[in-house]
């Protein structure tokens, strides 16, 4: 059996979704990363960002966007030892502007990323992957950056056969 690491970063908190703001205790892409895990197994990291982004939704998306604009590398909480010895990593992330968060970027370009295989999964309000992926095999260049899964956010609950389906095609 191979050796997976699913990488993550995921909003808890007020998010908007189906015509108004809700609160989340456990974001979408992290219920996605626990789908994953349940069906290949692995190690599981959250990639956490050190400056707490605002609580309420409509000025946290502003934060983002302000970060993503400015190219700053938002400092991070953690980084794991190393990336060796996994066969697959799961990086998921929501669908930022079109691209991934600030933080989940900052991690990437902490590791050496030639000849590891990522399986990159999206969440979103309702749109694709954007120009992530393209940002992703920037990032993570060397890589193989395998097809993603690009889910809607408030669907995810119902779509745990397809992630875990995805999930084990990569192996």
């Amino acid at each position: 059996m191979s050796q997976n690491l699913i990488v993550f970063f995921s909003m808890t908190g007020e998010t908007y979704a189906d015509g108004g703001v809700i609160n989340l205790d456990k974001g979408y892409t992290h219920i996605a990363a626990e789908y994953i895990k349940e069906a290949v197994g692995g190690k599981m990291f959250r990639v956490e960002q050190t400056r707490e982004y605002s609580t309420d939704h409509f000025t946290m998306i502003k934060e983002a966007k302000e970060e993503l604009d400015s190219d700053e590398d938002p400092e991070i909480k953690e980084f794991i030892d190393s990336i060796d010895g996994y066969d697959v990593i799961y990086i998921g992330f929501p669908n930022w502007y079109n691209t991934m968060p600030g933080p989940l970027m900052t991690f990437l370009k902490h590791y050496d990323w030639n000849g590891k295989k990522i399986a990159p999964f999206v969440t979103s309000g309702g749109g694709s992957s954007g120009h992530a992926m393209t940002d992703l095999g920037k990032l993570c260049a060397g890589a193989e950056i395998m097809s993603e899964l690009s889910v809607v956010g408030t669907e995810v609950e119902h779509l745990k056969n397809r992630i875990m389906d995805w999930a084990k095609e990569k192996q």
